[in-house]
């Protein structure tokens, strides 16, 4: 059984069934940080269209900044190709829902490739930037200069999470993503096998992400965990009804 394969068939952990048509894109999300932040309900609102409502957990309202390393990035009947679809990326993503499907909304999304970025952003619609990502064993480094954004993480893995608290789950598990654009919502399906996540230490961490009234740093982040990776395939962009 091929990786493939073996991710299509693993589908009890799903919210939603599979869709129905083909997938169009593999992709592999390896090496994650996760930093999830508790914020204001208001001001997370002004930063989410009003198209999308805001999830939330127990009354609670998160924004997640989510290093990783993308890899064999892929059409479904093309191969991938190293210096396009192997690089570092930052997502800062929220928890939003349209009818019965939860899924995220990006903030803002950096790639350490300036060729990686525009093809993404060209093929995708989502708001891929480039910064400069520097990422060794243990060590990830990302600054964007035009907006002065930074993280700055040495960090060491440990054990692995054995029983996932309700936070954890609903903050990980999530299978489509939402786009806003030209006043239009739009909507990617994905599919991926349940998280394994592990424990994670910070030896040195500082950061700085700014949006609206929103201030996230070193300071305010919980429940951190740190993933091996993940095999994702997802579907086409299709149009929701607002």
């Amino acid at each position: 059984m091929n990786k493939i394969e073996d991710v299509l068939q693993n589908t009890d952990h799903r919210p939603w069934p599979l869709p129905e048509d083909k997938w169009v894109y593999y992709q592999e999300w390896n090496r994650l940080l996760f930093l999830h932040f508790e914020v204001p309900f208001e001001d997370l609102r002004e930063l989410v269209p009003d198209c999308l409502t805001l999830d939330d957990f127990n009354g609670k309202y998160y924004i997640s900044i989510v290093p990783f390393t993308m890899e064999n990035i892929r059409p479904r009947q093309l191969p991938s190709v190293g210096f396009i679809s192997d690089f570092d990326e930052l997502n800062v993503r929220t928890y939003v829902k349209h009818g019965d499907k939860a899924g995220v909304y990006f903030l803002n999304i950096e790639a350490g490739k300036r060729l990686s970025a525009f093809v993404s952003r060209l093929l995708s619609g989502l708001p891929y930037e480039k910064a400069k990502m520097k990422r060794s064993k243990g060590q990830y480094l990302s600054l964007n200069e035009e907006k002065k954004f930074f993280l700055k993480a040495k960090f060491i893995v440990g054990k692995p999470v054995v029983e996932k608290t309700a936070l954890q789950l609903w903050l990980t598990e999530r299978y489509c993503l939402y786009i806003y654009e030209n006043e239009e919502l739009f909507r990617y399906e994905i599919h991926h096998k349940e998280w394994d996540i592990k424990e994670i230490t910070f030896e040195d961490l500082v950061f700085n992400y700014r949006f609206g009234n929103i201030h996230l740093t070193e300071e305010n982040y919980i429940c951190p965990n740190y993933s091996d990776g993940i095999v994702v395939v997802s579907w086409g962009k299709e149009k929701v009804e607002i």
